[in-house]
């Protein structure tokens, strides 16, 4: 794309009609089912001429240039969800190069992940062994704090089929631990908290929240009663990825977001209706975003106020409107939102929850210390805690931060981002109709979903890249077949006006993602040899151990050969093969196939990994390095032959 070139597509200043043309069918298609005050331009909100898309800004001028020369390094780290292939992925910004793949929840050729005895057993197996799952559908990353900024130590991805939630080690870039969250359906936003809601000398991470959002029986008894179908919001622990509790509430959980002070995590719902049918989800005018007193949650599982569901041994408070209508011993908030929101963002001075109305062309800004003012029952309602209510354009979903006080909304009708100033807002919602709170729009390519800026969601936000996640792609990429890429698109936000950068594609379903800055993490370039109690130390080790009908092979890797020239097993032999690369070089990884076996891993600098497989092919099957090593990469073999 040449940036230095306008848009053909721009918006006139008014920046109307280019969203009438591309909202005519959806407006129609949305009008029979509820959609709320988005069928024209807000009238009474004064807002700043919107911008048709800017060139590219001068050199030397900007937050920098995404053309990195050779051997330049980005100089911040993304992490995106992979979507259906059930990874995150990794990215430098900003330049957008895809740096690597980190599988979690899927099968992955490349590293044996799902192959491994040591990723089945993080994955999940069935009893004769085969994964659980095979499938997944990865949404959102977060990552883990200290003292309000990320401290580099872990980040979670969540699983949006199967309700599992991964950890990633960030030390080395792996996934360590994925755990299956009980009584739930379509586990959806995730968000750890930021600190200690009781004790300030916790100022990092310990516990992740998790919100379901898809109604489900709690009985079997109740199956044909969708009126009775609940969901949960649940607590993983941080450090040994247990839950710790769950919650009952009324209506459903999107996403989720977390305040500074660790005191408040809260939950949009997009469906307090308890609909099973999608009208049945839009008939309310009014949605909500609903808070979770922490502490008090925690005081009441330590008091045994909880009960249990079913197989489940993890304790469960009630957070319903009926049982929480007195806010002094209350554990959950529920403050109205306008229809169907669709994210929850957390500002990064602490003070705001910024919730978008998807259904309704609004933002709304609820004061988080009056929240915590409800609880202690100086307000006599909930939603007095709203401080503005503002309207932004059409299908808010989204928010960025800049750590300047603007915010960074995507519309989803309008395929836009706007900038909004979040003071300016609360001056016009409290009367001041002179309050110019939008400060910029951008065209995007098209029907933008997640957004997110550099360490937005951070006390370190420092607004100079936005990344946005759009769902269609359309005439930017060259035509590939019916399925087309996503569009991530990055834009300098770093002046008064937002400019449009590049395009990149993205194969499908990516959806969240963060961005922040590659000082915070520190990846060991090569493992320890003591992170496995297998490991084979020395070539003198290897060799083959029988057992009866099960038979160890020890061997190890060191450029450009196998520690074992052959080894000998039986026909049904059960074979565990061990595998440490002694190599200590960093980047020199080796991989082993066995040819018939369905099996194929790679073992990086110092790493050990095993395989279980049963001999039931006899012959010789030469057992090769599939990872380039060295310049006897090709002679790099051992054969294994299975005696009849």
């Amino acid at each position: 794309m040449d940036v230095g070139v306008k848009n053909k597509l721009a918006a006139p200043e008014t920046g109307m009609a280019r969203r009438r043309f591309l909202n005519t069918a959806a407006a129609a298609g949305l009008a029979g089912v509820g959609m709320a005050a988005c069928s024209e331009k807000p009238a009474s909100a004064p807002v700043a001429k919107a911008s048709a898309p800017s060139a590219q800004p001068n050199p030397g001028e900007g937050a920098g240039s995404i053309h990195l020369k050779p051997g330049e390094l980005d100089t911040y780290y993304g992490l995106w969800s992979g979507g259906h292939s059930g990874d995150m992925r990794v990215l430098g910004l900003p330049s957008g190069r895809e740096i690597t793949r980190i599988p979690c929840f899927v099968p992955d050729a490349l590293v044996g992940w799902g192959i491994t005895n040591e990723s089945k057993k993080v994955m999940g197996t069935k009893p004769d062994g085969s994964l659980k799952y095979t499938v997944a559908d990865s949404h959102h990353v977060h990552a883990s704090y200290k003292d309000g900024n990320y401290d580099g130590r872990y980040a979670w991805i969540n699983d949006k089929i199967n309700s599992r939630l991964a950890r990633i080690r960030l030390d080395y870039f792996v996934c360590d631990k994925i755990t299956e969250l009980p009584n739930v359906q379509g586990f959806h936003g995730i968000f750890p908290d930021k600190r200690d809601p009781v004790d300030p000398a916790i100022n990092y991470t310990t516990r992740v929240f998790c919100g379901a959002e898809f109604h489900v029986p709690l009985s079997l008894a109740d199956i044909d009663k969708p009126e009775k179908y609940r969901t949960l919001f649940s607590c993983v622990d941080a450090e040994s990825m247990e839950l710790r509790w769950q919650v009952l509430i009324d209506g459903n959980c999107d996403l989720t977001a977390t305040s500074y002070d660790g005191k408040l995590a809260a939950t949009n719902q997009y469906n307090v209706e308890g609909g099973a049918k999608y009208e049945d989800m839009m008939s309310a005018e009014r949605d909500a975003c609903l808070f979770f007193n922490i502490a008090r949650i925690e005081a009441a599982v330590k008091a045994g106020k909880f009960k249990t569901i079913g197989d489940s041994k993890v304790p469960v408070v009630d957070g319903t409107r009926e049982a929480n209508t007195d806010p002094k011993t209350a554990l959950t908030a529920y403050v109205s939102v306008p229809k169907n929101p669709h994210g929850v963002n957390a500002s990064p001075d602490g003070k705001y929850f910024i919730c978008a109305g998807k259904l309704s062309p609004t933002g709304t800004v609820i004061e988080l210390q009056k929240v915590l003012d409800w609880f202690d029952g100086k307000l006599e309602k909930a939603d007095q805690a709203i401080v503005a209510e503002v309207e932004l354009g059409l299908g808010p979903l989204h928010t960025a931060f800049d750590g300047r006080g603007n915010g960074y909304t995507t519309l989803f009708l309008d395929s836009q981002v706007v900038k909004w100033n979040i003071e300016a807002a609360i001056k016009f919602h409290a009367g001041d109709k002179s309050a110019k709170y939008v400060v910029d729009r951008v065209d995007v390519q098209y029907q933008p979903g997640h957004v997110n800026a550099s360490q937005s969601e951070t006390v370190a936000a420092d607004g100079k890249w936005l990344a946005v996640g759009c769902k269609f792609s359309k005439d930017r990429f060259l035509p590939a077949g019916p399925l087309h890429p996503e569009n991530e698109q990055l834009i300098d936000i770093s002046g008064e006006k937002m400019v449009l950068l590049a395009d990149h594609p993205v194969r499908g379903e990516p959806h969240d993602f963060i961005i922040f800055k590659r000082e915070l993490v520190r990846p060991k370039p090569v493992y320890e040899l003591g992170d496995s109690d297998i490991a084979v130390k020395d070539p003198k080790d290897s060799g083959v151990e029988r057992n009866g009908k099960k038979v160890t092979v020890r061997l190890t890797s060191q450029a450009p050969a196998f520690s074992l020239r052959e080894f000998r097993v039986k026909k049904g032999d059960e074979v565990t093969l061990i595998l440490t690369n002694l190599d200590k070089v960093e980047d020199l990884t080796h991989g082993f196939a066995i040819p018939k076996y369905n099996v194929n891993f790679i073992v990086n600098p110092q790493e050990t990994k095993s395989v279980t497989f049963i001999a039931d092919k006899p012959g010789v099957f030469w057992a090769y390095c599939t990872h380039f090593c060295h310049a006897l990469h090709l002679e790099m073999r051992s054969r294994m032959i299975v005696e009849a």
